[in-house]
């Protein structure tokens, strides 16, 4: 078989899937709130049972990984232990207790001709979710957009495509066992990227929305190239500003949480701003916890006055998505230097502010439009889990429809219900 008829084979195998999707969608409507929850923890428990197995697949793909030479934090975004899939599993148990969204009223009132309109929440309809490294996000794709009644298309990242694989057959599983449509979650196994260009297409206007989560390049192709609506954020370039105000016992912590909890993340804190007012009082102890955890630091020429051990930072360094142990710290002048630096240079995903001060931070809050914003608050609680979602597929750091952590609610649109009396219209 030549190369011609290998993509004319996956397009059919493409479409089919679309077609699937879109029948199992139609059938997701009718389900039951008790019928989601009781497939969800029997996800969890199959998930459980074949812990071991799981954990043998990711550790040959983790060490594959390896041999390429992939970076740490892309592995350690990708590696699954004992207690990760156990958050896997409470994240399922968690979704069940979510209230369902579906079938919920948003909003009703009557016009003067005796017209009764209702606004109510429905599924999407079909979802198509591309991700990299994450095999969590296979589950965590699939729950939230079961329990938001839609028909979901995941397509994993060929580093974990095995360990993903595996997880999504304990998921399916608990949809035949409870007698739901096993094509309402489907699995992409090919790691052709063709595969990922007909998604993009759309199949045939069967896909509605296209969830990626992955690296800059992958979010790019799919914003791109996509033929349908995308929820997405590109960079989460998030800032911690100090304010003339702050605590220094919470800007220390707040500042080394929320750059190397997790360095990986999209939450992490790329770029620290601390207020000239109070540099010298604020900077040293900063800068001694930072160092204490390995952090490289990379300053502007002011910083870089008080402490020359500090790396020079360029225009690249406001404008990097680092994902490792590096922090570039701007000196600004007060919450309106922040503010300014923040609307030059941010993705729109999250920042955070410390400050003692109500006004300053009110002034922050208020003026900063990403995603996220904070108050004496570490960036790494952007997470749908820490909102009390339960879980998310991402953040979204676009102004139409969703924005934050999306959750199952976030998954789903609304339709108007207009009920009369045989009225028409003059």
């Amino acid at each position: 078989m030549n190369k011609t008829d290998n993509i004319s084979s996956l397009s059919t195998h493409m479409k089919t899937i679309g077609a699937q999707a879109r029948e199992a969608a139609w059938s997701m409507m009718s389900i039951t709130t008790e019928q989601k929850n009781a497939a969800l923890l029997a996800a969890a428990d199959n998930i459980r049972a074949r812990c071991d197995d799981i954990l043998t697949i990711n550790q040959i793909e983790v060490a594959a990984a390896v041999k390429r030479g992939l970076t740490e934090s892309f592995r350690d975004r990708m590696t699954l232990t004992v207690d990760r899939i156990e958050a896997i599993c409470h994240a399922l148990v968690e979704i069940s207790t979510v209230d369902d969204p579906v079938g919920q009223t948003i909003a009703a009132w009557s016009r003067p001709n005796g017209l009764n309109i209702e606004r109510v929440r429905v599924p999407i309809g079909v979802i198509a979710v591309i991700y990299e490294s994450r095999p969590n996000v296979t589950v965590d794709a699939a729950a939230i957009g079961l329990k938001a009644g839609n028909a979901i298309i995941l397509r994993g990242g060929s580093e974990c495509i095995e360990t993903s694989n595996t997880l999504f057959r304990a998921f399916r599983q608990a949809l035949i066992e409870h007698e739901l449509s096993e094509q309402a979650v489907q699995f992409i196994e090919t790691t052709d990227r063709e595969a990922v260009g007909a998604l993009l297409s759309g199949l045939d206007n069967r896909v509605d929305l296209i969830i990626p989560r992955g690296g800059k390049s992958l979010v790019a192709r799919v914003q791109q190239e996509a033929r349908v609506a995308v929820l997405s954020h590109l960079d989460g370039i998030c800032h911690v500003y100090l304010d003339r105000d702050a605590d220094v016992e919470k800007a220390v912590s707040i500042t080394v949480n929320s750059k190397m909890r997790r360095t990986g993340v999209c939450g992490a804190a790329e770029t620290l701003l601390i207020d000239r007012a109070q540099l010298n009082k604020l900077w040293p102890p900063v800068a001694a916890a930072l160092r204490e955890k390995e952090c490289e630091l990379r300053g502007d020429a002011t910083l870089r006055n008080l402490d020359p051990m500090v790396t020079p930072a360029t225009l690249e360094d406001w404008q990097t998505e680092y994902l490792a142990p590096i922090i570039s710290i701007a000196v600004v002048d007060g919450v309106e230097g922040a503010i300014s630096h923040i609307k030059q240079y941010s993705s729109g995903h999250t920042e955070a502010i410390v400050t003692e001060n109500s006004a300053s931070a009110e002034q922050f809050v208020s003026s900063v439009d990403s995603a996220i914003v904070l108050h004496n608050a570490s960036t790494q609680f952007a997470d749908g889990g820490e909102f009390g979602l339960a879980a998310e597929i991402g953040i979204a750091t676009g102004r139409l429809h969703a924005r934050g952590p999306v959750g199952v609610e976030e998954l789903t649109t609304y339709k108007n219900i207009v009920r009369g009396d045989g009225q028409i219209r003059p």
